[in-house]
C-alpha cells in the first residue's frame, strides 16, 4: 500500500522511528505463516493459496463496518493451534514491526482468544507470548511492553481469570490492562471493578471507546474505568464536553486511521477527524490497530496522515512524541523514550539538514 520512499526532507517515511502503541498480536499474523499452519494442521479451509485464504483473515472487499471486520478474528482463533505456532506468530509480529523502524511497541492480546480452540491455560498461553515476544525484541533491538485485552462480550467471570494472569505477571513483561470487543452491544461497567484493580497495582490502562459507539463511551472509560489512554476515540469529537475532559485529563487518543475506514468509522480517510483534534489540542498518536487483517504498516499510517490528511511533519512528530509521554512505562524509562525520540526526530527537516535516525 505504502511508497515507502515518499521523501520528508533527506529521509522517507519508512526511515522514520516510530511508535506503536495500539496493535493486537491476533491482528499482527504473517499471512504466509497462516497459510502453513492451515495446511499442517488441516484447518478445512477451503484454500490452495495464500490468495484463497487472503479474503477469510483479511480485509478485502469486505463491507465497511465492525461486525465484518471482527468476522476476520473468529477465523482467526483457530490458528493457535500449538505452543510452538503461538510463540512463533508472536516472534514475527515483533519481527515485523521492527522491520517497519517501529523503536517501541505496545503488543495487546486476549489469552482466551489464544487458548479457547485447544483448551490451554491462560497463564501458559500468556507466558508463550511472553517468552517469544521478549527474545524478538532482543534479536530485533525493539522495545516491546504487552498488553492483555478483556474483551466485553465475554463472561465477566472468565474476564476475571484474565485480568489475575494479569496482575500476576505486571511487571514481567506485562504493562498494562485494555478492554475490546463490541461496544454498541456491550456496556463497560460490568468490568469497573477489575480496572480499579489495575489501576490500584499501577497498570497502565487502555480502553476501546468512541469508535463503533458515540462519544459517551469515551466519558465512561476515563471516569469510571480510569483509563490513561482511549483506543480510538474519535467519536469523542462529536461532543464538545467530551473532547474538554479529554484534552484536560491530558488522555492519550490511540488513531488508526485504516482501521477506522474498514469499520466504518469514517466514510473516507479525507473527512477523518485527526486533523481537527490535533488543532485543538487533543494528545493524539499514530497506530496500525490490525496490520495484518488490514494489510497496513504503520509507515503506511503515517503516509496516510502527510499526504491524505495534510498533516504536517511537525505534528507528526508531535504524534510521536505524544506515543512516548502515553506509554505504560516507569517514569525514569518513559523520559529515556521521550529523550530518544526527541533526539531522533528533528523539530523541522531541510534539504541541508541532518537527520539523527537510528
Amino acid at each position: 500500500m505504502s511508497n515507502k520512499n515518499f521523501q520528508i526532507g533527506l529521509t522517507t517515511i519508512q526511515d522514520l522511528p516510530k511508535i506503536d502503541l495500539h496493535r493486537h498480536l491476533e491482528g499482527s499474523l504473517r499471512l504466509q505463516t497462516l497459510y502453513e499452519i492451515a495446511l499442517e494442521y488441516n484447518l478445512g479451509l477451503p484454500v490452495k493459496n495464500l490468495d484463497q485464504l487472503r479474503p477469510y483473515v483479511q480485509v478485502t472487499d469486505d463491507p465497511a463496518h465492525h461486525e465484518a471486520f471482527l468476522r476476520k478474528f473468529e477465523v482467526l482463533r483457530h490458528f493457535y493451534r500449538s505452543p510452538e505456532t503461538i510463540y512463533r506468530l508472536a516472534y514475527e509480529a515483533v519481527a515485523d514491526a521492527a522491520a517497519d523502524n517501529i523503536k517501541y511497541l505496545e503488543l495487546r492480546f486476549s489469552p482466551q482468544a489464544l487458548s479457547r480452540v485447544r483448551g490451554f491455560s491462560l497463564g501458559d498461553v500468556t507466558d508463550w507470548v511472553t517468552t517469544a515476544v521478549q527474545q524478538a525484541s532482543h534479536d530485533y533491538d525493539i522495545d516491546v511492553g504487552l498488553i492483555i485485552t478483556l474483551v466485553r462480550h465475554d463472561p465477566i467471570s472468565q474476564a476475571r481469570e484474565v485480568a489475575d494472569v494479569a496482575f500476576d505477571r505486571f511487571g514481567k513483561g506485562i504493562v498494562g490492562l485494555d478492554l475490546a470487543g463490541n461496544e454498541v452491544k456491550f456496556p463497560s461497567t460490568p468490568f469497573t471493578p477489575l480496572f480499579k484493580e489495575a489501576k490500584e497495582v499501577g497498570m497502565g490502562i487502555t480502553i476501546h471507546a468512541g469508535e463503533w459507539a458515540s462519544a459517551y463511551g469515551v466519558r465512561e472509560a476515563i471516569e469510571e474505568l480510569y483509563a490513561d489512554r482511549i483506543g480510538h476515540g474519535i467519536r469523542a469529537i462529536e461532543n464538545s464536553r467530551i473532547l474538554r475532559l479529554v484534552r484536560e485529563r491530558q488522555v492519550a487518543l490511540e488513531v488508526c486511521l485504516t482501521s477506522n475506514l474498514q469499520t466504518g468509522v469514517v466514510h473516507s480517510l479525507a473527512h477523518h477527524p485527526l486533523s481537527d483534534m490535533l488543532d485543538l489540542g487533543i494528545k493524539a498518536t499514530l497506530n496500525t490497530d490490525d496490520p495484518a487483517v488490514s494489510n497496513v504498516t504503520l509507515t503506511d499510517e503515517y503516509e496516510i496522515a502527510l499526504q491524505t490528511l495534510q498533516v504536517s511533519y511537525p505534528l507528526l512528530r508531535q504524534m510521536v512524541l505524544n506515543a512516548a509521554q502515553a506509554a505504560f512505562l516507569p517514569e525514569e524509562e518513559r523520559g529515556t523514550l521521550i529523550a530518544r525520540f526527541e533526539q531522533w526526530l528533528p523539530p523541522a527537516f531541510s534539504d541541508n539538514g541532518h537527520t539523527p535516525f537510528p
